[in-house]
């Protein structure tokens, strides 16, 4: 017995099932997933650039006989539902696993979206566990599952379920053979024709898990009253039982196709039932299409969120338990870029030169807070792009600021490039600044194609920026030291007053990636307050009353950042 979080667990349960390929694009609350299988043995694993690519990847090793697993955050699966969709057809060779993790809450993430959704819209059997136990049972068990089938398996977590640490019991890997490859264009050439015949193939499959799912083991009767049953999965359960004692509960281990004989049976057998979810209808609505009557709680649940015990509890109308009274007067601790982060001037000169800045997914979202305040949008991956080509194509015949995309090296790779691409294409104009620093640092420092780090750690190659950039057809590329505020400022300005698209490589590793020792600055008396160095919101940086800048030598890494804004020399070294 040993405590895992849910990632570990669904890592510790596909090796135990045999599963010798792993794929992904990191993303959190994922990401863990794929790097504790990395340190398996007997298994290969990769970051892919993107989580499209990482299923296609593993529907061709399934394809090729082995078992496969595919871990992405809710937002990759969008990015994946291409294939995802496809493979629904085609079917498997060996198991194929795709762990969805949701983030009900938005702890680290652009939007709120459940994945069930998914798995209804492309047919594919979906299994959520409620504890790292059940993580690392059905983890393992579904490679089983999606070749009884001939269907990828969606295993779909949760934050609170993917980070939570939980007791679970470990068992011997079973060594799975290579399955045999077999030539058959019927099932593997998704052309018209050989669709048509797949989709009949998928239709007697749903009737096949619907009557699996109705005898299934993980979908659990949890009798404690008759008064009132309550309907839930995953980490919503947990959450349940705690604030509802003495209800019943049926948590389902498979959550499509949901088993229709057993919700009415369960319906029967007490007085009021309930559906508890987060974050979206899906369950009270498949629960209503099998003909059971659900009731509403006294108060109504929160619409957005994730959920809690004291949430369940108002909203059925429970008192919550006395509670120490929370401690006021605290400061706010607003999220920020590191101290030293090696892009922060960027920010601070992309907000003086009143730049429209589309942005993207990574740290650099952090450029749109206070007091950079350097953002103007982000969407989605690769947005920044293709949004800068939008702002051009509406504002182009009119007087209007520079318009900037900001992306990251991973991100550029993930999908930026086909944007910039299309803007090629089309004769965009703008700006694209690549904020290249070295790593995948959002998600906690992985690889990428232009480092050329992989995740075991193989021998690589490192793709070059600025030649995949000049051979897409932009002439004018350059790469530019982003710790020198006068060479960003130099090369925005010139690279904005260009009628073409241009591209600039601010090249510079992240602070995490190479801590050097270097001494602090500090404020000597010459400080005049102001307050030009706060303005980069660095937070080592501080002001007192009277408005004299403060370092907290604690936070301060020896950048030298500031020393580039004091106009009156008053930020020195220690």
């Amino acid at each position: 017995m040993e405590l895992m979080s849910g990632n570990e667990a669904i890592a510790q349960g596909a090796w135990e099932a045999g599963c010798a390929i792993g794929v992904a694009y990191p993303g959190t609350p994922s990401t863990e997933t794929l790097e504790a299988f990395a340190q398996k043995e007997g298994v290969y694993a990769e970051w892919c650039i993107n989580e499209k690519v990482a299923v296609e990847v593993g529907i061709g090793a399934s394809a090729a006989g082995a078992r496969v697993l595919a871990t992405m955050k809710h937002v990759g699966v969008n990015v994946a539902a291409d294939p995802l969709f496809t493979a629904a057809y085609t079917g498997v060779g060996g198991g194929f696993v795709i762990l969805a993790a949701d983030d009900p809450g938005m702890y680290s993430s652009q939007n709120e979206q459940d994945s069930h959704y998914y798995a209804q819209a492309a047919a594919i059997p979906c299994m959520d566990p409620a504890d790292s136990a059940e993580a690392l049972r059905f983890a393992r068990d579904a490679f089983t599952i999606s070749e009884q089938f001939d269907v990828p398996v969606m295993l779909r977590s949760s934050v609170r379920i993917s980070h939570t640490k939980t007791p679970v019991t470990c068992s011997e890997r079973t060594e799975y053979p290579l399955r045999p490859y077999e030539k058959d264009p019927g099932k593997w050439v998704m052309m018209p024709a050989f669709a048509k015949p797949r989709r009949q193939v998928q239709l007697a499959r749903i009737d096949g898990l619907r009557a699996w799912a109705e005898t299934c083991p993980y979908n659990e009767v949890v009798r404690r009253g008759s008064a009132v049953g309550v309907v839930c999965a995953g980490a919503t359960y947990q959450h349940v039982i705690e604030a509802l004692p003495e209800a019943s509960v049926l948590k389902l281990g498979v959550t499509w196709p949901v088993p229709a004989n057993l919700l009415r049976d369960f319906a029967a057998s007490v007085d009021r039932l309930y559906v508890v979810e987060e974050g979206s209808e899906y369950l009270a609505d498949a629960v209503r299409a099998c003909g059971v009557a659900v009731s509403e709680p006294p108060a109504p649940r929160p619409r957005a969120g994730e959920l809690s015990p004291g949430l369940v509890r108002a909203a059925f109308g429970i008192a919550e338990p006395p509670h120490a009274p929370a401690v006021e007067g605290l400061p706010s601790r607003p999220p920020a870029l590191c101290p030293g982060c090696p892009h922060r001037i960027v920010f601070k000169e992309l907000a003086r030169m009143k730049a429209i800045v589309t942005g993207d997914i990574g740290c650099y979202t952090l450029g749109a807070l206070p007091p950079l305040s350097a953002m103007d949008t982000t969407v989605d991956m690769g947005a920044s792009v293709s949004m800068a080509h939008g702002f051009e194509l509406a504002l182009g015949h009119t007087e209007h600021k520079p318009v900037v995309a900001v992306i990251g090296d991973s991100t550029f790779a993930h999908s930026g490039l086909s944007s910039l691409i299309s803007t090629v294409y089309n004769r965009g104009a703008g700006t694209v600044c690549v904020l290249d620093n070295r790593t995948t640092a959002m998600t906690g420092r992985q690889g990428n194609p232009f480092n050329g780090v992989t995740l075991q750690n193989r021998p690589s190659r490192e793709l070059n920026i600025e030649a995949v950039v000049a051979a897409c057809g932009v002439e004018d590329v350059r790469v530019v030291d982003p710790n020198d505020m006068a060479a960003v400022r130099s090369a925005l300005k010139e690279a904005t007053a260009i009628d073409d698209i241009s591209v600039i490589v601010f090249r510079s590793p992240c602070v995490l990636l190479e801590r050097k020792p270097a001494k602090p600055f500090w404020v000597n008396a010459s400080c005049t307050a102001c307050g030009s160095c706060a303005t980069l919101g660095c937070p080592a940086i501080a002001r007192d009353e009277s408005g004299v800048a403060l370092i907290d030598a604690g936070l301060c890494i020896g950048c030298g950042q500031c020393v580039q804004y004091c106009r009156f020399n008053a930020i020195v070294p220690e």
